[in-house]
């Protein structure tokens, strides 16, 4: 483990004894002042309005105009500069962040599921939803600033200033939470991960956007993409046009996330994350292999194999197995297969809250011949449908206080989260989980993913949920 992520394991463990110390003691050494606004920023904000210069605006270029592909090298490398500056006070906050987009994102994923049919699949990216809710708050003003504030997890202890999230801290360790999960990627006998975020704002023509705003969004979405179209005239062709231009600047098949807009918005926001890893010992097995997609039904999918010591736990009074696959030397993929098929909702309700976490304590090191799909998951939804879901449909609704995006009347329409998340094999190399292969005398367990499972991306360093999610076709649209 690098020498940034022991002293964020450390953070961790002081913020977890935080949280387990009784409501009065917390007020006097709670973490979240980490994340809020210090004094000389306040002097700073509250200056009178006659002191300080507007902000400068500008208007989004049109949706046609040429635009560079995004290289994914490029922004890799930027997520482990951020990590490697890693030091000091910022691990706390780092832990804080990851604690509170863990306890977002069980609870989005299980609104998620709730909103979906439950045989279908689900992928969810927890700091892009995150990072989304934070950006809002970054242009936001009160009341909406209070109101994001509280659904992101942080208390507001007063109306001053100094209990007031800053959302530029939050985003600066949102990308080192980011940069975590890619900087043992590539290194010397490890796998190599990629996590890119892609960002567009979708504007009606003539709709001035605030530069600091725009410009804040970098540790999130270090592409962010301004673009001007007609959004209100043929809202279908208006969404074939969004789909369009950000898979042409992406290359990322992620189908079709935007069916139609809606035709009285002038601001769309559209987050796209690409996730790729490669599983390290393991190969693809020759032709296809059948996939039970229910009892009756089955497809033809890639699979892939391997054979390692790996953490295993099998808990027969919950009906399900964990299985942790290292990706590299501090992310894991956490398996999660029920032992009876039927049971999938069950356990997925149960496996989706805070115990997962806990469960990872009693893994233990198992031979374990894993064999699974190879995976090609795209996810998308729209976070109003979510925060409606949740009843908070007005949070970024028509009466948000949005100006610090932009002193025109904005009318918000899709919040778009869109992930595309690929597992695929690494082959002829040992897997960074063991050692050494299990010795001839091992008995070796033998686990098949050829039903509906769970998974989970977890970095052990941050504590970050990065992906969650319910594997029912391996190679279909969620």
């Amino acid at each position: 483990m690098s020498r940034a992520g022991v002293g964020l394991r450390a953070a961790v463990l002081c913020l977890l004894a935080w949280a387990g110390l009784p409501a009065a003691d917390r007020l006097y050494i709670h973490p979240f002042h980490m994340l809020v606004y210090s004094k000389s920023s306040c002097e700073q904000l509250e200056k009178p309005s006659g002191e300080t210069p507007p902000d400068p605006t500008f208007t989004a270029v049109p949706v046609q105009a040429k635009t560079p592909p995004v290289d994914e090298e490029a922004l890799r490398e930027q997520l482990v500069l951020a990590a490697r500056r890693l030091q000091g006070e910022d691990k706390m906050r780092v832990a804080t962040v990851g604690m509170l987009l863990n306890f977002m994102g069980f609870r989005m994923y299980k609104t998620l599921t709730e909103t979906q049919a439950a045989a279908g699949g689900a992928v969810l990216s927890p700091t892009a939803l995150f990072g989304t809710l934070t950006s809002f708050y970054l242009g936001a003003l009160d009341p909406t600033a209070g109101r994001l504030q509280a659904f992101l997890g942080v208390p507001g202890e007063d109306r001053s200033c100094t209990s007031r999230l800053d959302g530029h801290k939050v985003l600066s360790a949102l990308q080192t939470i980011q940069g975590l999960l890619v900087l043992q990627g590539g290194a010397t006998g490890q796998a190599r991960l990629l996590l890119s975020t892609v960002l567009g704002l979708f504007t009606a023509p003539g709709l001035r956007l605030k530069q600091p705003f725009v410009g804040g969004l970098a540790p999130f979405a270090p592409v962010t993409l301004p673009r001007s179209l007609d959004l209100s005239t043929d809202p279908q062709l208006a969404a074939e046009k969004i789909n369009r231009f950000m898979q042409a600047v992406t290359g990322w098949k992620m189908g079709s996330p935007l069916r139609e807009v809606s035709p009285d918005s002038n601001l769309i926001f559209d987050a796209q994350v690409h996730f790729q890893g490669q599983m390290k010992g393991f190969s693809l097995l020759a032709g296809p292999r059948e996939f039970w997609v229910d009892n009756a039904t089955s497809v033809a999918v890639p699979m892939l194999s391997g054979t390692g010591t790996f953490q295993h736990w099998s808990d027969a009074r919950n009906n399900l197995s964990l299985t942790r696959v290292p990706l590299s030397a501090n992310v894991g993929l956490l398996l999660v297969q029920p032992h009876d098929a039927a049971a999938l909702a069950d356990v997925e309700a149960l496996t989706f809250q805070h115990d997962l976490l806990t469960w990872t304590k009693n893994l233990a090191p198992r031979a374990v011949r894993l064999t699974m799909p190879q995976l090609a998951l795209r996810g998308s939804y729209d976070l109003q449908d979510l925060l409606a879901q949740a009843k908070l449909a007005t949070l970024l609704g028509a009466e948000a206080s949005l100006g610090r995006i932009s002193d025109d009347p904005l009318r918000v329409g899709q919040v778009l989260n869109s992930v595309l998340f690929e597992l695929k094999a690494e082959k002829g190399e040992q897997p960074t989980g063991s050692a050494q292969p299990p010795t001839e005398s091992a008995e070796v367990l033998e686990v098949t993913l050829d039903r509906p499972f769970l998974f989970a991306v977890y970095d052990q360093d941050s504590t970050a949920l990065h992906f969650l999610g319910r594997v029912a076709n391996p190679q279909s649209a969620a």
